[in-house]
């Protein structure tokens, strides 16, 4: 059998793109991980040589990690070139969280006019459900916290599928991307509180009517509930930067009061 070498090649290419493209996410996963637990202060200026024998990567997908952290926000680029870590005002982190709760907002607001398919609204269901069993205990711990956290991030992403609108979702998980802005951004600040459980019950029963407004078609009611959803990140920020030192919430270092 011949084979094309303009083929192979371009396969090779391909396999090539495909690898850097992993070696890049890899190092933008553990970049992300050194800054928000605070082995990269706020202002530290990140050296790629550094990190080439930190990470035991090469420079390429390292320079591409930097870049794509850049965008996200958790890096500033300097006037004289190169990058450092950012730090964040509670002001900036209050935003963040208020056009995430506006867009959830609006997604809702479209899936109570639009209607939604039996699937999605039992899956969104049935995510609530697992989390009524998750607060039954009295005292949650940390296993408790960390299944709150992942069936919470969950119905956000049911609640953004409801609207049907590629555009809508994509702009809410860009939102989400920012800085401590996802719905769980904050969740773990309660874990060390006397009123830990009272709070997530509380954020749970938001999700119960923001739910039942959609199955209802009540529009404005589904926005005004999901917009006043996103303020129990806004009192999980208070909380995080009032008790810093016990903390878990990941890079709160990194936030300054307003």
């Amino acid at each position: 059998m011949t084979i094309n070498p303009l083929r192979a090649s371009c396969a090779d290419i391909t396999e090539a793109e495909h690898e850097g493209s992993s070696q890049a996410v890899k190092a933008q996963q553990r970049l992300r991980e050194l800054i928000l637990a605070g082995q990269l202060p706020g202002g530290t200026r990140i050296a790629e040589l550094a990190l080439v024998d930190r990470l035991g990567m090469s420079r390429t997908p390292i320079r591409a990690a930097l870049m794509r952290l850049g965008e996200e926000g958790l890096l500033q680029t300097l006037p004289s070139g190169g990058y450092a870590v950012r730090t964040f005002s509670e002001r900036e982190v209050a935003d963040a969280i208020e056009l995430r709760g506006t867009l959830e907002g609006l997604a809702a607001r479209l899936a109570a006019e639009r209607g939604v398919n039996q699937t999605l609204m039992q899956d969104a269901s049935a995510c609530l459900d697992q989390i009524d069993a998750l607060l039954q205990p009295g005292i949650l711990d940390d296993d408790h916290f960390s299944g709150y956290v992942r069936l919470n991030a969950r119905f956000h992403r049911l609640l953004a599928e409801m609207a049907d609108s590629a555009l809508l979702t994509r702009e809410i998980e860009r939102a989400s991307g920012l800085p401590f802005a996802s719905p769980s951004g904050f969740v773990g600040v309660q874990a060390h509180t006397s009123g830990a459980r009272d709070t997530l019950v509380v954020a749970q029963y938001q999700h119960r009517q923001v739910l039942q407004a959609i199955a209802q078609r009540e529009a404005g009611r589904a926005e005004g509930l999901m917009r006043e959803h996103s303020r129990i990140a806004r009192h999980h920020l208070g909380l995080a930067l009032q008790n810093p030192q016990i903390s878990v919430t990941p890079g709160v270092q990194l936030i300054r009061p307003s």
